[in-house]
């Protein structure tokens, strides 16, 4: 899936756009054709163990990937400590029955470079892409956005193979943690003529971006499905209570709302 870098943010800034889109591992077709859901971006998924080539390590591309894996480790502990966010959301997963220990639910792997992170429904595990997701802010976006597929999955009868669900869940995903009226100028939806509509535009296109990239379906489906359940899911501002505006305060009002939704927060 094409898709446009952008830069990184701090971590107590809100999320910037990974660079690359996010998706949701579907292990299910893992002895069949693994492209069909995602899971061949996600090597590491199916127990292959990452071999770096001597070309790209002699011109410094690979060859740190156990360096990079303790960066990453670093990353995420750091943001489960400090971020609004990623407090916020681990704090509304564990009110709402849903086990996450950073030890057991978050993995820092080497990823195919056309996505950033991704959940895996199966194992439970938020993934981090060391060799893309290489800094606090980005990781922090990583997290969010994943943590809310986890969070849809534990509380609804969520199939990810159900391509209304996955367009659903990528929806409230990009809604609530990566688009904003910057991040919609650089991907070609915002104008002076449509700033209402902007975020909406900006919305539609990720959530297109992440089906398409796990899910060997036409554009033409995904736009459809994205279509069918835009109304009701860009709507569903659960649990983070509102849409995150770049440079505002609106990370730590989310953080300091929690509480009164029963979200136990730290």
């Amino acid at each position: 899936m094409a898709s446009k870098k952008s830069d990184a943010g701090a971590p107590g800034q809100p999320n910037p756009t990974p660079p690359i889109p996010n998706a949701v591992i579907d292990r299910g077709d893992r002895d069949g054709d693994g492209k069909q859901w995602g899971y061949d971006l996600y090597p590491e998924r199916r127990g292959e163990k990452f071999k770096p080539s001597w070309g790209r390590v002699l011109l410094g591309m690979e060859g740190t990937e156990n360096l990079d894996k303790i960066k990453c480790e670093r990353n995420v502990y750091a943001c489960v400590k400090k971020s609004p966010m990623v407090k916020l959301m681990m704090g509304a997963l564990k009110s709402s029955g849903c086990e996450i220990d950073i030890r057991r639910h978050i993995a820092c792997e080497v990823c195919d470079s056309s996505v950033s992170g991704g959940y895996d429904p199966v194992l439970n595990q938020v993934v981090v892409c060391q060799n893309i997701a290489r800094n606090e802010g980005i990781v922090q976006g990583v997290l969010t956005h994943e943590m809310i597929h986890m969070f849809d999955y534990c509380n609804n009868d969520l199939d990810f193979k159900n391509i209304d669900h996955l367009a659903c869940t990528e929806i409230r995903a990009a809604n609530l943690t990566h688009c904003s009226f910057l991040s919609a100028c650089t991907q070609g939806d915002a104008s002076p003529f449509k700033i209402r509509q902007a975020h909406a535009d900006c919305v539609k296109t990720k959530a297109l971006a992440s089906v398409l990239a796990v899910r060997k379906v036409t554009p033409e489906e995904a736009i459809a499905a994205v279509e069918r359940v835009f109304p009701k899911c860009y709507n569903d501002l659960e649990p983070i209570g509102r849409r995150i505006r770049r440079n505002s305060k609106d990370m730590y009002k989310a953080y300091m709302e929690g509480p009164m939704y029963g979200y136990d927060v730290d």
